[in-house]
């Protein structure tokens, strides 16, 4: 079954509400390891993309990303506006200008925001970054390619928890984590984190 533009809004919406409700969990894991920032930063983008999806919601899946992609751009300081938005303008160019959304192109776009945010943030699979939540989830979600749109999110899902678990034993190559080097061992990636509960919050709306 495939999703049309107000699928992705809703999308979009539950995962605000994931977030605010994980935001003192992301501004604790970041006091760890970085500047605390994350929580409150990322609270803060989804609240005004949802504000700007009451406006109007745009008429293709690409829109409605492109669309939480420049709010994420414009209204988020730290890393996190930065790389999610890029990831989610990357995602928003692959969709094109279908009207609905199935599961080749979600696989494409999620591939895409992978390589934007790496393009963004120079990291790799092992620097304790969101991209160690990335590289799983978008293994898992190929490997649920047959099934639905559900089914690839919640596979992707379970890859991005099992990355972002991991980024626990990695020592930080990247961001202001770095700067703590074996210090950070024992602390998850805040961005990890966020990754995988966005992309539950996903999964959760789709099915």
């Amino acid at each position: 079954m495939a999703c049309t533009a107000e699928g992705v809004a809703a999308a979009l919406r539950a995962a605000a509400e994931v977030i605010a409700e994980h935001r003192t969990e992301l501004v604790d894991l970041d006091r760890a390891i970085g500047d605390a920032d994350h929580g409150e930063n990322l609270s803060r983008g989804f609240t005004a993309i949802v504000s700007a999806l009451e406006t109007a919601v745009p008429e293709t899946p690409a829109g409605v990303v492109k669309l939480a992609a420049t709010t994420l751009i414009s209204k988020v300081g730290g890393a996190a506006g930065p790389l999610y938005g890029t990831a989610f303008l990357r995602a928003s160019a692959k969709l094109g200008d279908a009207a609905e959304l199935d599961v080749p192109l979600l696989l494409d776009a999620l591939r895409a925001a992978l390589e934007g945010v790496q393009a963004r943030g120079k990291a790799v699979g092992g620097d304790a970054t969101m991209v160690d939540a990335l590289i799983p989830a978008i293994s898992a979600a190929e490997g649920a390619a047959d099934g639905t749109i559900a089914d690839v999110l919640t596979a992707a899902a379970d890859g991005a928890d099992r990355g972002a678990e991991s980024t626990v034993d990695l020592v930080p190559r990247k961001g202001r984590a770095s700067y703590l080097g074996e210090r950070a061992v024992g602390h998850m990636d805040p961005g990890a984190r966020s990754t995988a509960l966005l992309l539950r919050a996903f999964a959760e709306a789709a099915r």
